[in-house]
């Protein structure tokens, strides 16, 4: 990437409208759309993750969306990696990267670099998630408090994934994951040529629309989806897994829960996400990020 070429970052919470508004500065600059969201990234949930439909996708060139298997392990350094590779090659050159997304973490990333993590070997990473599995977060969260208690005290016990991440770091490297945490790495973007927005929507309206989006979703082949990703036999603990809808539309599909049921579900679990994205952008991102209400029309 050249270190002057222009960029447009546009956060914000699910279904406020941040594709479209991606589209527009698209259209109008000859840019390009790259995923900055850690569920759109996966194949197989398309519809399930809103991802941008073929309509969408012939209006401006998108990237980094669904190319990732759900059984793979991916990190948000293998986001950042995937994006510095993108954005040397010589087709985008010239033209405005517009990344758009619901991922604070990516965000911070791209504007602020990473730590290098040490290599995990993958007999060591799967030896982790058969005892996640086995044993639960609860029961490896004690394990970390004894290995790294400072790292166990910033992880939650029922959060299972970040728990892993920090026994394998520390097994490999013999160093706390917060050690490695705190020596940053170069950002993958050069802020001053970059443009930052955050779109904060009216929630009453949100609300609404997250509703309608879920019918548009089931009209759409969700179940089907969801069908074909249990199909997979993926270990429970992968993040495709927890995606909005799965656990869900799995129990509409095994016959324990009605479907208008599991809509109720899903929507107040998109509206609590929803929720949880809009207080990390709000606390996370400073002044020069431009706040915009979700009808976009000052752009």
């Amino acid at each position: 990437m050249n270190s002057k070429q222009r960029a447009v970052l546009i956060a914000g919470p699910t279904a406020c409208g941040k594709s479209g508004l991606a589209l527009r500065i698209a259209e109008r600059e000859g840019g390009v759309i790259i995923n900055t969201d850690s569920m759109q990234i996966y194949s197989v949930l398309d519809v399930l993750t809103a991802r941008p439909q073929a309509e969408e996708l012939k209006r401006a060139p998108h990237f980094l969306y669904g190319y990732v298997d759900p059984g793979q392990p991916y990190s948000t350094g293998a986001w950042l990696s995937d994006v510095r590779e993108l954005t040397g090659k010589a087709g985008l050159s010239g033209k405005t990267l517009i990344f758009v997304g619901g991922t604070g973490l990516y965000f911070r990333a791209l504007l602020g670099g990473l730590s290098q993590m040490p290599e995990i070997p993958d007999p060591v990473r799967q030896r982790w998630r058969y005892r996640l599995a086995e044993e639960g977060a609860s029961k490896l969260h004690r394990v970390l408090r004894a290995s790294d208690p400072e790292a166990a005290m910033t992880i939650k016990p029922a959060d299972g994934q970040r728990i892993v991440r920090a026994l394998e770091v520390i097994e490999v490297s013999g160093r706390s994951i917060l050690h490695w945490q705190s020596v940053k790495g170069s950002p993958a973007i050069d802020a001053q040529y970059a443009d930052k927005y955050v779109i904060e929507p009216d929630r009453t309206e949100l609300d609404r629309v997250i509703a309608a989006r879920l019918d548009r979703m089931l009209e759409a082949g969700a179940l089907q989806e969801v069908k074909a990703l249990l199909a997979l036999e993926l270990d429970e603990s992968l993040p495709a897994m927890k995606a909005i809808g799965v656990r869900e539309f799995r129990q509409v599909l095994e016959g324990s829960l009605s479907l208008d049921k599991a809509k109720e579900l899903v929507r107040i679990a998109t509206r609590q996400y929803a929720k949880r994205q809009s207080t990390w952008f709000r606390n996370q991102c400073g002044d020069d990020w431009r706040r915009i209400p979700a009808d976009f029309e000052t752009i």
